[in-house]
């Protein structure tokens, strides 16, 4: 059965039901901040290079158990929990990491693409260039076949050229696919964290509470302060409030 292009709606080990040749580089990808108002869209990406589908069904299974799951679905805590029992500590932006679970590495990244990126180009354009640059930049090997999972229902965009990967789209991927999950986990962290940075830089927005998205008080904000620099200006509830 051919998955190459579906929009695939699956359950649990999802991951073994879509590889079936080996060795095999798997890069897993997932977005973070498509709806706020302000601060970057962020992406979280995972790579792993599995020799055969018993090492593939071992690291799931410890997933499964370490509590991966859709990053919404669980509290702060919780995934600040899950990222420490991991070992998942610098979350730095563009900066490859490095964890190792049961004998299997686990590459991984985040990568932001700020607030300017997304109103030059569109919230989607960014988002999926966001996964497709993290991707490249964890992806290490030409020689053995790579598939990159992505959260949602698009492939990656190429232009005029061909992917040089399997890309398999998947609908709600991050509480499909343990692989997306922890992309998402790790997005999710890094996009929070850097929100309540921005929190101390303007404190008159509320960024540490609502992370940017469109809130009663972060409209209200915007309506009496104006927007700030790390606000989208293309985005209805900012582009109105816009002072020339």
């Amino acid at each position: 059965m051919s998955f190459n292009g579906q929009v695939l709606y699956l359950s649990s080990m999802l991951e073994l039901k879509l590889i079936s040749e080996f060795p095999q580089e798997i890069i897993a990808t997932d977005e973070v901040g498509r709806g706020p108002l302000g601060g970057p869209v962020v992406v979280g990406a995972i790579r792993i290079l599995i020799e055969d589908a018993a090492s593939l069904k071992i690291l799931l299974k410890s997933l499964k158990s370490q509590g991966i799951k859709d990053s919404k679905a669980i509290t702060p805590v919780e995934r600040l929990k899950i990222l420490q029992k991991m070992g998942v500590e610098d979350l730095s932006f563009r900066e490859k990491k490095i964890l190792n679970l049961k004998g299997i590495e686990i590459s991984y990244v985040t990568w932001e693409m700020d607030h300017e990126i997304i109103d030059q180009e569109n919230i989607l354009a960014a988002s999926l260039r966001g996964m497709k640059e993290a991707s490249q930049f964890l992806s290490t090997t030409k020689k053995k076949q790579t598939t990159v999972l992505i959260d949602g229902h698009m492939k990656l965009r190429w232009g005029t050229k061909t992917s040089p990967w399997n890309e398999i789209p998947i609908i709600k991927g991050d509480s499909k696919s343990l692989l997306i999950g922890l992309a998402s986990i790790i997005a999710k962290e890094k996009r929070d964290d850097y929100m309540r940075t921005m929190h101390e830089l303007y404190p008159q927005y509320g960024f540490n509470k609502h992370y940017g998205y469109p809130t009663k008080a972060h409209r209200d904000a915007i309506k009496e302060h104006g927007p700030c620099l790390i606000h989208r200006k293309t985005f209805k509830g900012v582009k109105e409030f816009l002072r020339t």
